[in-house]
């Protein structure tokens, strides 16, 4: 059993977040932002930063708040509610990203040690310095902690020493409320501008994360995030804001925008200020690299990566340290690298597309309203949409090329997993989601829908069966129909012999499945009814009621049936329930043959047709054969037969249907005359015909045109809900 320990409030978050956010930015960039900025411009840009992490941090809290969150922190939360795909796109990045930052970390330490020793190899510096935080994470995550407890103490000496400095030094009281935006050294004080100004300080409080990555090591995750993150935002705020006018009134605009160590010059004790700042450098190193770990595992988890299994183990301490070796790894490549100028703007995109997500999450899950959000700390919704148009805003702000080149890395990472089709035992809200927006989607559609949406028409069959082979002998007609976003609905009327029953519920789990693999929406359920036609009867009155209900019986009838009689009452009852019904009569063993070629039987089309709009009973049948020419990439042959009419099409008629109906260009449109029957005998060089079912034909006339026909035959009623013309 491995023992694992687990951190409180103050350890495991609190400190964290704060020593991450009180980085090297404070300390050597915050008096060159007032210098540039002046008093009121920092304010909005410390304000503005602030107003986008703490939207954030509030998101992240409510979310905390009302799920079991595991081990990786934000991926962990993305992934539950969004599911993997879309947790695992965001966490990998995420994770790269906090594993990369800590040699940005090393490098800030090193040149900040470098004043002390300045003859030393810079390379060899780092090296040192990151044997050093390894080291501390290595031995455990308690010890680490216990370091950061010595370092948030000397950063707190650091701060009373440059708050010392209103004592020791001749203060400025004709304060630049309004900057003029110099510049700095790096471009000879060429000028700068507001944004500029922004996205150098801004990095300095993304370090909302850093508690909730360690969420798989705290006691109590569900209140201790909240607590440490929203207490270590709120107090290190008010330190940010009040340095600003510290910095203001203990140097001039000038001295400010040109002296980056104006804290540690002015200070009361200038030598705690520096070691605060190596102090800070360190902590965030070290925070960095025991929470990337933290997030590595959970993906290891979930299985998103290769070898998770491997990154997936725990020492006897419940230490991650395979995924801890790996990220050693990436620390040193980074290092190698030496300027990580190049691809610092890109991990900081990272940064601010997990902030953006884990306020969509609190965004989506709150403004759907499911009974299964009941966060004890509720917030308005105002506040993560917010933090979602904000962290993206800012993104495009910093650098649109990189921000662009961000979101395309993340999206084909996410395709990447979903081709993947990786599996969450413990799955997610994503069905809950996209119900509570397919019923929002319906209350919208009710209030804009008329009584007849033809052109929102698709297949949507509801198939009675009381046999296997009533669906075995269809499936791949049913699929040519539906495929690829029509849907099916199996009705399974009991049968009194369990044995018959088991191995027919059997049968139509691996038929549900069959049509899953197609990606069709597919379900079934049992019927407990022998009778025929009142368990259909009462399932089309049932459905009638429901927004996405069938709009289409399929039944497969035997030729060789003794219960005909059944389907001749189901055609009435279709009609009566505002049904279309398709009834599928296979001829023996030829089915559908090669499934290239379709006949299309078009009878009794009224001489009004053009004004109306409107071919009558015929609408369905010529849907069907143009769905299944769709599928089977093979071509349609129409045949006009009026018996009833005295109709006559002209050639610019033949034009006009094939326009209308819009018919493939391989179509062929003929004329005929005569008796139905007739007809069909002399056109047998088909795969499948498909009729109209008229007024006064019975299931009785329909299997005889197929035993004589010797031809697999598609029977289609219209609903009056279809219309091929639109």
């Amino acid at each position: 059993m491995i023992k694992k320990k687990t951190f409180g409030t103050f350890a495991g978050v609190f400190t964290p977040t704060t020593l991450t956010i009180l980085g090297v930015i404070m300390y050597i960039r915050q008096p060159w932002v007032v210098g540039n900025a002046g008093v009121f411009g920092a304010l909005a840009i410390v304000l503005l930063s602030v107003a986008i992490t703490f939207t954030t941090a509030l998101s992240l809290s409510s979310i905390t708040t009302n799920v079991r969150i595991g081990s990786g922190g934000a991926f962990s939360l993305i992934a539950q509610s969004l599911g993997l795909e879309i947790g695992g796109a965001i966490g990998v990045p995420f994770y790269f990203a906090q594993a990369i930052a800590v040699a940005m970390y090393i490098f800030g330490f090193r040149e900040g040690l470098q004043t002390l020793v300045p003859g030393v190899d810079p390379f060899f510096l780092d090296i040192c310095i990151f044997s050093v935080v390894m080291t501390i994470a290595f031995i455990s995550t308690s010890f680490a902690f216990k370091i950061q407890y010595v370092i948030l103490g000397v950063i707190v000496l650091s701060l009373g020493s440059i708050y010392g400095a209103l004592f020791v030094n001749d203060l400025n009281f004709n304060i630049e409320w309004f900057g003029i935006y110099p510049g700095s050294v790096e471009n000879n004080f060429s000028g700068s501008s507001f944004w500029k100004v922004f996205a150098v300080f801004f990095p300095a409080v993304t370090g909302v994360m850093a508690g909730a990555n360690m969420s798989g090591d705290l006691t109590n995750p569900r209140k201790s995030i909240p607590v440490g993150t929203l207490s270590s935002v709120i107090i290190t705020t008010m330190i940010y804001v009040s340095l600003i006018f510290v910095a203001a009134i203990i140097a001039t605009p000038n001295e400010l925008a040109s002296n980056y160590n104006i804290f540690i010059d002015k200070s009361l004790y200038g030598p705690i200020v520096l070691a605060g700042l190596l102090g800070a450098t360190l902590s965030s190193a070290l925070g960095s690299f025991v929470g990337a770990p933290r997030i590595l595992l959970a993906l290891g988890e979930k299985n998103i990566l290769p070898k998770s299994q491997m990154l997936a183990k725990l020492s006897k301490k419940g230490e991650p340290v395979n995924s801890m070796l790996i990220t050693a790894i990436i620390v040193m490549i980074g290092i190698s690298l030496r300027d990580l100028n190049t691809i610092a703007p890109i991990l900081t995109m990272f940064f601010m597309m997990t902030y953006a997500m884990v306020n969509v999450v609190a965004l989506v899950e709150q403004s759907l309203g499911l009974p299964s959000y009941r966060p004890t700390l509720k917030i308005p919704i105002i506040v993560p949409a917010i933090g979602a148009l904000g962290s993206i805003a800012i993104m495009f702000v910093m650098n649109v090329i990189v921000a662009i080149f961000s979101l395309a890395f993340i999206i084909l990472f996410y395709l990447y997993l979903v081709k993947m089709n990786i599996k969450s035992a413990a799955g997610d809200s994503r069905s809950g989601l996209f119900t509570a927006l397919a019923e929002w989607a319906t209350k919208k559609t009710n209030s804009l829908r008329q009584e007849k949406e033809v052109r929102s028409w698709r297949p949507d069959l509801l198939m009675p069966v009381k046999m296997p082979k009533e669906l075995r002998s269809s499936f791949k007609l049913i699929h040519s129909i539906i495929y690829p976003k029509g849907s099916i609905k199996i009705l399974a009327i009991r049968n009194e012999n369990e044995i018959e029953q088991r191995n027919l519920e059997i049968f139509f789990k691996n038929a549900v499945n069959k049509f899953k693999e197609s990606e069709l929406s597919v379900s079934y359920t049992v019927i407990d009814n022998a009778d025929f036609n009142t368990t259909v009867n009462v399932s089309m009155q049932s459905l009638n009621a429901a927004f996405f209900k069938p709009n289409i019986i399929f039944v497969s009838i035997d030729t060789l049936s003794s219960n005909l009689a059944y389907y001749n009452q189901l055609i009435w009852d279709a009609r009566k329930n505002n049904f279309g019904l398709i009834a599928y009569i296979p001829f023996s063993t030829a089915s559908l043959a090669i499934e290239k070629s379709i006949n299309l039987w078009m009878t009794n089309i009224p001489a009004d047709w053009k004004k109306t709009f409107s071919i009558k009973n015929n609408d369905l049948a010529t849907l069907v054969s143009l769905l299944i020419r769709r599928n089977w990439k093979g071509t349609i042959d129409v045949h006009l037969l009026n018996n009833d009419s005295d109709i006559c099409f002209s050639d610019k008629d033949i034009d006009d249907l094939r326009t209308m109906v819009r018919f493939p260009k391989s179509t062929t449109i003929s004329i005929n005359r005569g008796d139905l029957l007739k007809n069909v005998n002399e056109e047998r060089n088909t795969d499948v015909n498909i009729f109209s079912i008229e007024p006064d034909m019975s299931v009785e006339e329909m299997v005889d045109i197929v035993n004589q026909s010797r031809i697999s035959a598609i029977f289609c009623a219209d609903s009056e809900f279809e219309n091929a013309l639109v």
